[in-house]
């Protein structure tokens, strides 16, 4: 049997704009609107947090996501543990994707103004929709093998030299779903309302980290 290593498709209609207001708070000068590039920074950052509200609760989950922009319908494709009661208000419930990863925190050494307070610069992407189940094993399946195409793809010799038992057994430990973006929003706090001078000494200081998410940090803020 061939796959194809993309989400399954369904009526593709994507928004960016979400039917209130935006939920996520941006100051001016630290808004990230470009679409290529959020969603260049979510395949670079997949690993997120799903959030979804049950019974007035949020519940959240931390997953790989595969994101699928091959169409003009943007679709973040996972997999929940079977157990996991939070696939059950999927498809009821709006859910939020929170793509986050480099981060920093920032000294008030690096000001020239003494009367100044620490701070964290980061970057953040916030994608919305509701989720769809993949009930058949040939979908789950699709999902299953795409998630390995994106993360390891030499694996998938192995996963094919796999009893179908054994495959059958995993497929059934999990509720694969694909979510459509209905809005995406995004910030990047990156020193943005700060001097070059201060800018330059807070790459320097974040560039000479033993930390990498640190060290990306400074990598962008020198894209500005």
């Amino acid at each position: 049997m061939t796959f194809s290593f993309r989400c399954s498709r369904f009526h593709p209609i994507f928004s960016t704009r979400f039917p209130f207001s935006r939920p996520m708070y941006v100051p001016r000068p630290f808004q990230f609107t470009d679409k290529p590039e959020l969603i260049a920074f979510m395949k670079r950052y997949s690993f997120a947090t799903i959030v979804t509200v049950r019974e007035g609760v949020p519940i959240a989950t931390q997953l790989p996501f595969v994101i699928d922009d091959s169409t003009e319908a943007l679709r973040l494709c996972a997999h929940f543990s079977r157990v996991n009661e939070q696939a059950r208000y999927m498809e009821t419930e709006t859910s939020l994707v929170i793509f986050t990863e480099p981060h920093a925190y920032i000294s008030p050494s690096h000001y020239d103004n003494r009367e100044s307070v620490p701070t964290w610069d980061y970057v953040a992407v916030h994608a919305y929709g509701n989720g769809k189940i993949l009930p058949d094993q040939e979908a789950k399946t699709r999902s299953l093998l795409q998630t390995i195409q994106f993360y390891e793809p030499a694996y998938l010799e192995q996963w094919n030299t796999l009893s179908e038992t054994y495959k059958q057994s995993m497929l059934q430990g999990i509720v694969a779903f694909e979510l459509e973006v209905t809005d995406l929003q995004g910030q990047k706090k990156l020193s943005q309302n700060k001097t070059a001078a201060e800018k330059q000494r807070i790459i320097q200081h974040l560039e000479a980290s033993e930390v990498s998410g640190e060290r990306d940090v400074a990598a962008y803020i020198r894209t500005l």
